[in-house]
């Protein structure tokens, strides 16, 4: 399918791997120039020579936290009006509610709420000038279904998961669509970490702790971020344009939801 999205430029946030290189990689594909960002340069310039080599798009890579205003504005400067804006970030560690003072949470909402609802606000206006934008946030499947030991990251994408649910629908008449994208797991380092922590706390193998996790979830298996790429690319497409304030599940099934 052609997207009809080539030659557009998007900001691809925590894209030198895991799921943000998977939407990267995706949008290349379909001829999309990208601005690249995360915050160790090494890995980041090897993502951005495969991308450009592979694909024969324009890649610019900016080294810096996201997370940070002065961050923000790194990128900003190499793409200030982009079409295309994926949101990403890492997300905040695990632990009980018992666990987390005022500071945790500071930087949970900082990485996880406000960085996107920033970055937003900096490319709508562009946007709506031009009739035409995406913006896709890849938050996680625990807005749906929180996740106990995940409060920290179910409080900060919550608060996101609002404010694009009112604002989508303000900018939805200029031919802006924004939406976000639920991850459940995928075989991404984030899931490494987990399983690492749960076969810190049983006792048991890593492998153990994944295939434990693997038989939770309908499919059987952790997803991809090739196959979570994809499903960001046609957010970002022209044939998304009746899409708008959606939080898509990308979890295997995980969630067990009527809606």
């Amino acid at each position: 399918m052609d997207l009809g999205i080539k030659g557009k430029t998007a900001i691809v946030c925590a894209s030198s791997k895991g799921l943000g290189r998977g939407c990267a990689e995706a949008l290349a594909e379909a001829g999309v120039n990208l601005v690249l960002n995360a915050r160790t340069e090494g890995p980041l310039l090897e993502t951005a020579e495969h991308i450009r080599s592979t694909y024969g798009v324009t890649v610019t890579s900016v080294a810096c936290d996201i997370t940070t205003k002065e961050g923000r504005e790194q990128v900003l400067a190499e793409a200030p009006s982009p079409d295309i804006l994926v949101n990403n970030a890492g997300g905040p560690p695990p632990g009980m509610w018992s666990d987390w003072d005022e500071s945790d949470f500071e930087a949970a909402l900082q990485a996880n709420m406000i960085t996107p609802i920033m970055l937003i606000k900096a490319v709508l206006p562009g946007m709506i000038e031009r009739k035409w934008g995406r913006v896709v946030n890849i938050t996680s499947q625990s807005v749906k279904a929180p996740i106990p030991v995940l409060g920290l990251s179910n409080s900060a994408r919550a608060g996101l998961t609002g404010y694009v649910a009112g604002t989508s629908r303000q900018v939805a008449e200029h031919g802006v669509n924004i939406n976000n994208l639920l991850p459940g797991i995928h075989a991404t380092d984030r899931a490494v970490a987990l399983d690492g922590g749960v076969s810190k706390a049983q006792g048991i193998s890593v492998e153990q702790a994944r295939k434990n996790r693997e038989a939770t979830i309908p499919t059987r298996r952790y997803g991809t971020s090739a196959e979570f790429g994809a499903t960001c690319a046609f957010l970002c497409s022209q044939h998304a344009g009746f899409i708008v304030g959606q939080n898509i599940l990308h979890d295997g099934g995980g969630v067990n939801a009527t809606l």
